[in-house]
Formats: C-alpha cells, structure tokens, sequence
C-alpha cells in the first residue's frame, strides 16, 4: 500500500477466480492500492500471498452495502469479473445465473455512480458470438454478460461512467485450478485413466494469463483518455485458434507425455463452438506474446508458480 497522492486504487469483483486473482496481484505489485470485494462463501485461497496488500470488502448481497463499499474504496478503476460460468444450466441455476451475471453488476454500477466512479473495465466473453454473429448467446450464460453489457449502456447514456468490455476467450496458466483442458491432460498424463472426448475437430482460442492481464492493464490506462465510443468492447484473442486435436498433439510434444484419450468417447454439446468469434476489434496496443507452445511449457514444468 502506499501513501502517495498520486497512489491509483483499484476495486475489483472475482478477484479470488483465477483471471481476477492474476490481475490482482498485478495491479499490488504495479503500486496500486488493491480493493477486492468478496462474499462470504468466497475462497480466499488464490489472494493469500498477496492479501498483506489488499483491503478487502464482504458483500452480503443488498444494495445498501455495496454503496458502502464504494464509498469506502472510493476507486479510480473498477475491474468487474465476478460471473456464475454454466456451459450448460438447469433451471435450478437460473436464479444464480441472475443474480451473479446481472443483479450484482447492477449494484456494482449503480454504487459508482453515486460516489463519483466513473471508470469500469467489464469482462465479457466471446460467447456472445455463437456463428460469428454480433450477438447469438451460447448458453444463458452469454445471455446474462450481454444482458448487463446493455444494462451499461443506460449507465453510459446517463452518466460520465466510461466503460471498455474485454470479451474473453479461453484463458489458461499456471494454478489454474478450474479442471480446464489442459489441467485434464495433466491428470490423465498421472493416473493413465482413459478419457473421453469429442471427436476435436473444434477450434479454440487460448490465450496465456499474462496475456490477459495485460489487456487489462492497457484498458485501464485506456479508460482514463477519451475514449472515441462509449462503451467500447475489445476481443482478447490470439487470433490464432487450433483445433483441439492439434492442441493434444502439442501438448504431447511439448510434454513428452503419453495421453490416453478417446476420440469421439462423447459427443458435441448442444451449440457446440466450432469456430471461435473472429469479427471482434482487439484492443489498441495490445497483442498476445506467449505461444501455446511456451504457455504449455510454462503451466506443465512449474504448477506452483505464483508470480504473473
């Protein structure tokens, strides 16, 4: 923490996930005075290293308390991360879809503006944009993101808020932790259990952590010129999608690790993304700088790596 007059302060939700943490921990180390609101069945496991550095705000859900908060943390910068992520939903999820996706973004903006914080970086996904088009959801999931970002959208109209949305693909690195692909590769690689797969023909579109955490590094430095749209909303994308089976057989090189996978074990799901979103802007000044060979390289030779 510092005392500086010129100190930046931050205010970020999901910072115990695994982007938000990352970006957290950046933004300590960068100098910023490092808010995180949390609620209280947040995990705090992915902030402990760095906590010393960070003044951390519970939610208890209601709007009075989020007003609190903002006044309390009273932030240049508020980084919005915190989502429910269902690939797939059953009514029992639909509340929770609700209320994590839209009625607590809600709150977050309605509080900022009220205490004079006009400067949002909102996380979207490229899920937004099933079959490339400008807007065809996925799964509610998408539907919920692209619902508050035309929540933001009054906010913006009516307002001085400033807003940049940073639409993400699939993120990965280093203590993951969420039981994505490549921390599935790792596991069969170890217990040699068979795994059962799509038949792969699917692209993706990874993108390496620090990668990510740039973009949103460089948004924020962003949001505080004139912006010439608002809001403005950028794709964080390494433009370079492989199929999934072309990522095993690299990840296979690369590791030199025999993975006992069954190809077409299991089918497509329902609206399955078999060519990413392409039609996204990317965000001025920012490009990915770490290949899927050194990102593989760097998650599989050091599991316990902290630092960003």
């Amino acid at each position: 923490m510092t005392d500086s007059s010129n100190s930046k302060k931050a205010l970020l939700t999901g910072a115990t996930g695994f982007v938000g943490s990352n970006i957290a921990r950046r933004l300590a180390a960068d100098g910023w005075e490092v808010h995180i609101i949390v609620r209280k069945t947040s995990g705090l496991d992915r902030i402990e290293d760095f906590s010393g550095k960070t003044v951390i705000h519970e939610h208890d859900g209601s709007m009075e308390k989020m007003m609190t908060i903002l006044k309390r943390a009273s932030p240049d910068t508020v980084f919005h991360l915190a989502s429910l992520f269902l690939a797939e939903h059953q009514p029992k999820d639909v509340d929770a879809l609700i209320n994590n996706n839209i009625l607590f973004g809600t709150q977050l903006v309605e509080a900022m503006v009220r205490n004079n914080a006009y400067h949002l970086i909102n996380t979207g996904t490229s899920w937004q944009h099933y079959k490339n088009e400008d807007y065809n959801p996925v799964c509610l999931y998408a539907a919920t993101k692209e619902a508050f970002e035309t929540l933001l959208k009054f906010y913006t109209e009516t307002t001085p808020l400033k807003v940049i949305s940073l639409k993400l693909f699939d993120t990965y690195g280093p203590n993951d932790g969420r039981g994505k692909l490549l921390s599935l590769l790792e596991k069969i690689s170890k217990n040699h259990e068979p795994l059962d797969m799509s038949p792969g023909e699917q692209l993706l579109d990874l993108v390496y952590i620090d990668d990510v955490v740039n973009a949103f590094i460089l948004a924020s430095e962003r949001i505080k010129e004139n912006i010439p749209v608002n809001p403005e909303d950028f794709a964080v994308s390494s433009g370079k999608p492989i199929k999934l089976k072309e990522l095993v057989s690299i990840y296979r090189n690369v590791t030199g690790k025999t993975l006992p996978i069954r190809w077409g074990g299991r089918r497509y799901r329902n609206r399955e993304v078999m060519t990413p979103w392409s039609n996204g802007t990317r965000l001025p000044g920012w490009q990915p700088l770490v290949n899927i060979e050194t990102g593989i390289r760097r998650v599989t030779s050091d599991h316990h790596r902290t630092d960003t």
